[in-house]
């Protein structure tokens, strides 16, 4: 394996681990914003499998239902539909994610160093 291989496994590595926790804190941002009832019918969740290969295919969203019937989003049985997000899942996935992102940038470190090394052992 070459060393343009490994700079490049690491580098899609980081760019894998970054997709993770932009999405993941998407979720977390909007799991207490309530959705429109107009947009019931329309809401949809991005899956990261299909972030990563760039498809824009989606699967249907879950929803948790608070009961408020004076708040201005409530539908006609006065609920209001919020994101059903996980937020121990959110919260796990960001810590794997940003530790995965972490050892992907200390490989590509000492591969640089190990290889600035041999530029300087060959200069002598």
């Amino acid at each position: 394996m070459g060393i343009e291989a490994i700079l490049e496994a690491s580098r899609a590595g980081m760019q894998n681990e970054r997709l993770r926790m932009d999405l993941s804190t998407r979720s977390i941002a909007s799991a207490n914003t309530p959705i429109p009832p107009e947009a019931m019918a329309a809401r949809q969740a991005v899956s990261f499998a299909n972030e990563l290969e760039g498809k824009q295919s989606f699967t249907d969203a879950a929803t948790r239902a608070v009961s408020d019937p004076t708040h201005p989003l409530a539908d006609a049985k006065g609920f209001v539909h919020y994101p059903a997000v996980d937020m121990v899942q959110e919260m796990t996935t960001l810590l794997t994610a940003s530790r995965g992102y972490e050892a992907n940038v200390r490989s590509f470190n000492v591969l640089r160093s190990m290889v600035l090394s041999a530029l300087e052992l060959g200069a002598k």
